[in-house]
């Protein structure tokens, strides 16, 4: 964990993000979300896409009017258009759902 020195913080900004994921999710607790929101918010990475999320996942059965809740695959294929700016589609679905992911 952090406390045993295993992570360094020092840097981490400039790693990528599958490297990033990968270190944290080392950590007792720390998941996937975790560490995709960790990219968003801490390190203002611009394509995130937190597929697992249940506010995204809402959003994009609105947005697509799906049936049923997307699956986080079926989230990930209708989001490969949203690239390089997944992390900020991510954004106003959130917000589209009055979740609190934009901060005012």
């Amino acid at each position: 964990g952090i406390s045993e020195g295993d992570l360094r913080l020092v840097g981490l900004g400039r790693v990528p993000d599958e490297e990033v994921v990968a270190r944290l999710t080392r950590i007792r607790g720390v998941g996937r979300w975790t560490a995709e929101i960790f990219l968003i918010f801490a390190l203002g990475r611009l394509d995130v896409l937190p597929a697992g999320d249940l506010g995204l996942r809402r959003g994009v059965r609105m947005l697509y009017d799906m049936a049923g809740m997307p699956t986080e695959e079926e989230v990930r294929r209708v989001a490969h258009i949203w690239r390089p700016y997944r992390t900020v589609a991510t954004w106003y679905i959130w917000r589209s759902q009055g979740g609190l992911g934009m901060v005012e």
